[in-house]
Formats: C-alpha cells, sequence, structure tokens
C-alpha cells in the first residue's frame, strides 16, 4: 500500500497563451514557438443560484455538510480499474446511505451488458435532422442505463466534432457543424437526464484523433512519444467552433463533463485550468462535476486546483493499486496543498448532479459486471474476491427496438435517385456484399466490435454496446421479397466475382449493392486502422465492387454503412447507379430501417451531417499520422481555423459530390416567401460583479491518526484506492523525499485564493451556457415549404447566415426543421436568429460582439442549395 503524494506529481507545464500565432504557421516546427495555454487560477466554485440547479444544490449542501474528509475524498476518487462491477465507479458513502457511483459507457447504449440495445450512432440520430427523435433516443438509453444501476451514462459526444474525415470516433458525435452538434448534444442531454441518469458531456476538448492521444498506446504502435498529443487551437477557432457545442450541453444542465486525453495548447486537457476553470466553469458556468477520462490524469494537487472533480478510474495506470488522489488528496487536504473549499467543492458538484437527477439518496443496485457476463463470479475483478451473484440479466429494452428502426430510416440518407427507388413489389431482387449479411462467428464476436465483418451497424471501441440481435439487410429485404413475391437472391461476399456477375447479368434484375468503411477507438486496430481510418475509401475492395456490378446491370442502387464520408468519385456519376443512400450506423434494426426507405415505407428526409468531398485532399484537414516534433508531443496545429467541412469547400470554391445538409425525399418541395421579423431584444450587457467568497462545509480532524486504514473494520481488498493513509507519519505515507514544501513551491499564483473573484464579461451572473443575452433571438425568418408531389413527405428546411467579414464563413446553419407536409399543402418553416448565433469571438474583449458587416440570412435545403434569401435589417 505504498502511497505517492500529491506534491509528487505537480511538477507540470504551466498553461500559458491562448492560441497560435499566425506567423508561426509556415514555419519547420523545430524553429516555431510551441502553442501554449494561459493559466486560470483559483477554480471557480458552484454556484447554488444558477438556473435549473437551485433545488439540486440545497440538497447537495444538506449531504455534504454531513460528510467527512475521507469520505469526500471517496467521492471524487475512483476505486481503480476491474475494482467493482462498472467501468468505473467511486468510492460508498455507506455512512449517509449513498452506494458507489457507477459510471458506464456509451454514447449509443449501455457497453458490456446483456438484454440492452444497440442503439444507432450519434452522427446517425443527427442525420434526421429531427430534435424529438435525437430526445427521444437520449431517454431511451437514459432508461436502460438507470435499469441496470448506471448513473452517470458516459455520453453524448462533441469532441471529436469531426474536424477530419478519417477521424476515428466522429461516429459517436453527430457532424462537423457545430450548431448540429450543439442541438443534439442538447436534446440527448436532456432525454438521458429526464430519464434518471447523469449525462456527460465529451471529450472536452479538441480531441479529433485517435492517434498519439495516449502515450502508452501510442508506444505500443511502434511510435517513440513521450509526451501526448497537443491539439493547437487559437482562442477564435475554439469559440466559435470547438466550444459551441459543449456550451449547448452546459445549458441544457448537463451533470458531468470529461476532459480529455490529449493536451491542448501544450497542456494536458485535464489540468488545463484555461480549459477547466477558464472556459468551462468561469465563461459557461458549468456547475456539474469534471470527470477525467480513463488514465488522462497525469497530476494530483495540479488538476485538483486546475479544475478537475472527478479521477477515473482512480489509479494512475490500470490494475497498480496506485492513485494520484486517494490518500494523497486526504494528505494534500490535511497539509493545506489543496485548500478545503476545492474539496468541498468537488463534493458539491457531484452531489448536485446527482440531486438534479435523483429524488432519493436510495439507489438500485448495479445489476450488471462489466467485465464478465458470467452470471456469478468476482465482485472485484481485479482482486478476484467477494464470489458472489453479479450479474442478474435485467431485460432493459422495454420498446426500443421500434425507436431504433424509426431512427435507423429517418437517418438515412438518400443521396442520389433517378427513379428506381421507392422499390414496388420487383420482380427479381439481388443483393450483393458482405454488408449484407450477419457475422458469421455472431454479432458479438469480436470486442467493442473491433472487426468489420458482416453488415456494419457501429462502430468499434468504447463507444458501442453489445448487440441482443442485429437484423441484417438481407433477412429484412428476402422477408420483404417473399411477401412481395419477388424472385430473391444473395451473395453475401465482395470476392465472388463469377457468381456476382452471372447473378446480376440477368434479365429484369434490380441490384442493392451494400458496401461499407468503419472505424473506432485508438486501442483496437483492425486491419491497420488504428481507430483513425488510413483512407476514405470504402472496405474489402467496396469501390471495385459497385463499379463491376454496375457494369454488369443497369439499375444499380448502392447502400453505404460509414463512419462518415467515403469517396464516390470513381462510380456516382454512373448511369448504372440508380441510387445511392448513406444509411450511416443504424444499430440492431438495421435491415428493417434499410428496407423501410428502400421500399417507401418511410419517405426519406435525412440529409447529410458532413460534405462528401472529391478526393481525400478535398477536405484541407487530415488525422496527423506521423510524429512531427522529435519524441516530444506531436504538434497538431489547427491551422484551418473554423474552416472545416462545407465552409472549408465554400472557402476555397471547391466543387463536391454532396454538399452538407443534402438529401432527397420521394416528393418534391418548394420554397417562397422567405420573411423577417426584428425582435426587441435589449442591448447586450456584458457581465459585471463578483463571486461569492469560497465556501465550505464543515471542519475536519488534522489528527493524522483518524485518516490511517482501518484495517480492524474491514479487509484491505487488492489494488482498490483507498482514502487512507498507510501511517501516522506523512512524509512516509507520501513516499515523496521533498514532502513539506509549501504550496507555493509549485502551484501557479492564486491557485489556493478563496476570495470573491471578478464574474468573467461573457459569462452568465446565475445563467449556464454563458451570458444569458447572447441567447436572446434578435431575429425571426420564416418561409413557407409546399409538397408538390404526390405522396406525403418530411422535409428539412435550413437556415444559415452569412456573418459579412472577410474572414467568416460564406454561410453557416444556424436553425432547421424537420416538417411533415401533405401533398399539395404548405407548411410555413420558422426559425430564429440569436445574439451569439450572429456574433463573433473578440479576441480582445473576450466576448461576443456583432461585427459592422451585412448580415444575410438563408433558407434552403442545404448549404448549397439556399432556395431563399433575406437581408437582415
Amino acid at each position: 500500500m505504498r502511497l505517492r503524494s500529491a506534491a509528487q506529481w505537480l511538477l507540470v507545464l504551466p498553461a500559458r497563451s491562448s492560441g497560435l500565432a499566425d506567423k508561426n504557421s509556415h514555419q519547420p516546427l523545430e524553429k516555431r514557438t510551441l502553442a501554449t495555454s494561459e493559466p486560470f487560477y483559483p477554480s471557480p466554485w458552484m454556484n447554488p443560484d444558477a438556473d435549473g440547479w437551485t433545488e439540486a444544490y440545497a440538497r447537495a449542501k444538506e449531504f455534504v455538510s454531513r460528510m467527512t474528509l475521507l469520505e469526500k475524498v471517496n467521492l471524487t476518487t475512483g476505486v481503480g480499474w476491474e475494482a467493482e462491477q462498472c467501468v468505473g465507479q467511486v468510492g460508498a458513502i455507506p455512512r449517509l446511505g449513498l452506494r458507489s457511483l457507477c459510471m458506464q459507457d456509451s454514447p449509443l447504449g449501455v457497453r458490456g451488458t446483456d438484454f440492452n440495445s444497440g442503439f444507432p450512432s450519434g452522427q446517425t440520430a443527427a442525420a434526421t435532422f429531427d430534435r424529438g427523435l435525437i430526445y427521444r433516443r437520449g431517454y431511451a438509453m437514459g432508461q436502460e442505463a438507470r435499469g441496470k444501476g448506471v448513473n452517470v451514462l458516459l455520453g453524448p459526444v462533441a469532441g471529436p466534432l469531426g474536424r477530419a474525415p478519417t477521424g476515428g470516433r466522429n461516429w459517436e458525435g453527430f457532424s462537423p457543424d457545430p450548431v448540429l452538434t450543439g442541438v443534439g448534444m442538447a436534446e440527448s442531454i436532456k432525454g438521458i437526464q429526464d430519464a434518471g441518469t447523469i449525462a456527460c458531456a465529451k471529450h472536452f476538448i479538441g480531441n479529433e484523433q485517435e492517434h498519439f492521444r495516449q502515450v502508452g498506446e501510442a508506444q505500443g504502435y511502434g511510435f517513440n512519444i513521450s509526451e501526448a498529443l497537443s491539439s493547437n487551437i487559437d482562442d477564435k477557432t475554439l469559440h466559435e467552433l470547438y466550444l459551441w457545442p459543449f456550451a449547448d450541453a452546459v445549458r441544457a444542465g448537463v451533470g458531468s463533463v470529461m476532459c480529455s486525453y490529449q493536451q491542448l495548447n501544450n497542456s494536458y486537457s485535464c489540468q488545463n485550468s484555461k480549459l477547466l476553470n477558464g472556459l468551462l466553469k468561469g465563461e459557461l458556468g458549468f456547475q456539474g462535476f469534471v470527470m477525467s477520462d480513463w488514465q488522462a490524469q497525469h497530476t494530483g494537487a495540479a488538476s485538483a486546483v486546475a479544475g478537475l472533480d472527478m479521477t477515473m478510474p482512480g489509479d494512475t495506470e490500470f490494475n497498480t493499486g496506485r492513485s494520484y488522489w486517494g490518500a494523497n488528496l486526504t494528505l494534500a487536504v490535511l497539509n493545506g496543498t489543496v485548500p478545503a473549499y476545492r474539496i468541498d467543492d468537488m463534493a458539491m458538484r457531484i452531489m448536485a448532479a446527482f440531486f438534479k437527477v435523483n429524488k432519493d439518496i436510495k439507489l438500485d443496485p448495479i445489476n450488471f459486471s462489466f467485465w464478465t457476463l458470467d452470471t456469478y463470479g468476482p465482485i472485484h475483478w481485479a482482486a478476484q474476491t467477494g464470489y458472489q451473484q453479479i450479474n442478474y440479466h435485467v431485460d432493459v429494452r422495454a420498446d426500443h427496438g421500434s425507436l431504433i428502426r424509426e431512427i435507423g430510416a429517418k437517418g438515412t440518407v438518400l443521396l442520389k435517385n433517378t427513379g428506381s427507388l421507392p422499390l414496388k413489389k420487383p420482380k427479381f431482387l439481388a443483393v450483393i456484399g458482405e454488408d449484407a449479411g450477419p457475422n458469421t462467428s455472431g454479432p458479438n464476436s469480436c470486442s467493442d466490435r473491433g472487426c468489420d465483418n458482416g453488415t456494419l451497424a457501429m462502430g468499434w471501441g468504447s463507444g458501442t454496446a453489445n448487440f441482443p440481435y442485429v437484423v441484417t439487410p438481407d433477412a429484412a429485404l428476402q422477408a420483404q421479397a417473399l411477401q412481395d413475391g419477388s424472385r430473391y437472391e444473395s451473395i453475401l461476399s465482395n470476392y465472388a466475382t463469377s457468381q456476382i456477375k452471372a447473378l446480376v447479368s440477368q434479365a429484369n434484375v434490380t441490384a442493392i449493392v451494400f458496401v461499407n468503411a468503419d472505424s473506432g477507438e485508438g486501442y483496437i486496430n483492425v486491419d491497420g486502422n488504428m481507430g483513425d481510418r488510413k483512407n476514405l475509401t470504402l472496405w474489402k475492395d467496396g469501390d471495385a465492387l459497385v463499379k463491376n456490378v454496375a457494369s454488369w446491370c443497369s439499375n444499380t442502387i448502392v447502400v453505404i454503412h460509414s463512419p462518415g464520408p467515403v469517396l464516390l468519385t470513381e462510380w456516382y456519376n454512373s448511369p448504372n447507379v440508380t441510387a445511392i443512400l448513406w444509411a450511416g450506423l443504424p444499430g440492431q434494426e438495421s435491415g428493417n430501417s434499410i428496407a423501410d426507405v428502400l421500399y417507401g415505407r418511410v419517405n426519406p428526409a435525412a440529409r447529410s451531417p458532413f460534405t462528401w468531398g472529391p478526393t481525400r485532399e478535398s477536405y484541407g484537414t487530415d488525422v496527423l499520422y506521423t510524429p512531427n516534433n522529435g519524441n516530444g508531443a506531436p504538434q497538431d496545429d489547427f491551422t484551418e481555423g473554423v474552416f472545416i467541412d462545407y465552409r472549408y469547400f465554400d472557402k476555397t470554391n471547391s466543387s463536391v459530390i454532396y454538399e452538407f445538409g443534402h438529401g432527397l425525399s420521394y416528393t418534391t418541395f418548394e420554397y417562397s416567401n422567405i420573411r423577417v421579423q426584428k425582435s426587441n431584444a435589449g442591448k447586450y450587457e456584458p457581465t459585471t460583479g463578483k463571486t461569492s467568497p469560497a465556501p465550505t462545509f464543515g471542519n475536519f480532524s488534522t489528527n493524522l491518526k483518524d485518516y490511517v486504514f482501518p484495517s480492524h473494520e474491514f479487509p484491505y481488498v487488492y489494488e482498490y484506492i483507498y482514502p487512507y493513509l498507510n501511517t501516522t507519519d506523512p512524509k512516509a505515507a507520501s513516499g515523496d523525499a521533498n514532502y513539506g514544501q509549501t504550496a507555493d513551491k509549485f502551484l501557479p499564483p492564486h491557485a489556493t485564493d478563496s476570495s470573491a473573484q471578478p464574474l468573467l464579461r461573457s459569462s452568465g451572473k446565475n445563467s449556464p451556457g454563458g451570458n444569458r443575452q447572447l441567447y436572446d433571438v434578435m431575429y425571426t425568418i420564416t418561409a413557407d415549404i409546399k409538397n408538390t408531389g404526390s405522396i406525403v413527405g418530411e422535409e428539412v428546411p435550413q437556415l444559415y447566415v452569412a456573418l459579412g467579414g472577410p474572414d467568416d464563413p460564406k454561410v453557416q446553419l444556424r436553425d432547421f426543421d424537420r416538417i411533415r407536409i401533405d401533398p399539395g399543402k404548405t407548411a410555413q418553416f420558422r426559425g430564429t436568429l440569436t445574439r451569439r448565433d450572429l456574433s463573433n469571438w473578440d479576441t480582445t474583449l473576450q466576448d461576443w460582439v456583432i461585427s459592422k458587416y451585412k448580415k444575410t440570412a438563408y433558407v434552403g435545403r442545404s448549404s448549397r442549395k439556399l432556395d431563399l434569401s433575406i437581408e437582415l435589417p
């Protein structure tokens, strides 16, 4: 039980400036000044008067006021990898009736359990452009998590945003557009938390690739680096792009935020005071707790004063039994290194998030073990002790299969259709490709879905869930064909070339080719793709398969399952390719969802949440695949600024295959009569004033005898992280030869300041998400949408704005809706533009300002089909 002191982990590079200097962008790396991140101290304490948090904080105060120091440390420190049942847990507070809180993946369902659902990816949900469906998905996931005994569901995801189309985990999030992602975050959070589970917005921030995110992982792949990647992002870009959806998450009342693995401007995200103290807690007024990603904590006291509130899974490295916090945090508070108000603030934030979604301190038991599906086993998996029933196989799926089917269908984008769809009892249907069939070893045979065998319904990594079943496209389409009396044959291989040719060359064939590309988290390598994709081509010679079938069959329909764009350049324009659909990663009802669209039971209205470029290079950004800073931290400079995805294509006037927001229907729509109404929003007033001084809750003993491990009360569990000391000699307990140095020797200035602090001008006094006036509606835009076809359909009108400045994107999405319209009828689209929607971030004022340039609003059916425009008065 040798413990390390908090002080031993304090030496970190101080966070200094806010971003990159433009003059550096063309310099060789070894001649450049590396980006830095400015310090921000002290860590802002909670605001019990914040909108939506008052009742939760009143209950938290009553609870925390009764806690001992050991109990507070127990609440903030993970118990260690494999120490209990969940992927992460903190210590229990049995004296006050609180069992250990359970943290569990993932952003598309409950990971590692059974009798749970496998939901569509966030990206597929975003393609619906349907706020209600995204909320319902979140609510269903929250219900399933709660039913398993999970208290914090680790999602939704806004980092990665999707800067590089090859990014491995883009599919876990929503879209490279910050507004669409912000809506996805807010609606998911509301749904998850309304169901009684705390949501965790992640990964904060700049976590845009898998390569080099963790040193050990990169070294395992043969890369010689000593520090994790640094995402170097300037202040303006950070605010206008990457921080935007997190502001929406905070405004939606998210209970927790997970800081990310990589560095931001050469300071690790989980100890970056500018990020956690300055932006998240200061500017955005976040009132919940900050949780580390698993092993993303690199310091003890330094991370505490920089704004980290909970460390996951608790040990410095998996299965070491050593912790930066635990006993070290106890000792740091006792000796004054970490101020008492900071540990109180951590506990208050955690318990306020708890009470925000829980009515009672008594929780249902955790009824599963992440480490095994066996019914009986050791509850302490690492120690292999505590043998008992650990899995109760509780079925939490309810009727969520029908919701998953609906999202999968309504998230399927019809990219091209020359008239072959919808299918109407085709005479002869031939289904081609491995992606149409099953994984012959079973849908869960690859750990965390770390393979691409059979139809692709989710990517790989910790962002996955076990499937209760997978309806394959082959099964669903065959069932429909039998019902219709169609002839049906399928060849579930990409390489049976002669057999495929013989089949699709026959008369009266409608051929549907299923192809895919996959990606995921960096700890899994699939065919040389170390999380991030190596390229944007289809996997398993999918492009050759499509071109071959199209050369033999004049009615070839292509269905793509993928975690983002793939290159279509070689075949999309072939006259024999009569339709193309992107079905995303649709979850367990995959086959039923695509059959619903192909046969017209669902009239497609989904929109592409990203741009389909003609080449990989056309995107202007990519993953950094090779270290570029010797054996130091690889430097990933976001020199493109806010110009990613459609913003970049517009800036460079580049052609695209299919633009952001594109999607077809089986009916047609006409746009007309755009109007603008200006609201009476008042003048923007920057926030002024100060916080209250830091509050503390209760005194604690300074006698080290009160903190020694109570071996007479319970046995020590191997590798379990405790808050207790192993001796009353603090130097011996710390294991630190330099123990006894005062905090000012190694903590930054003001890190322990407890006095009232000035409020940031961009923050809100009591309004999470920033200054409340940022969300004032400035203009309301309306337009008429008429269904000019013969069948009922849904249309997705999109509201864009041009801010008019020389450094602004040509247009930016700001609002949208999904509207059902009967044939021949007209519906009115109504979108709003808030002050934030019309503002730029002023790096000098450190606030949002509306520039002097002319502003124009556009309403259309995609980012490049803007039917209507109007100048804002």
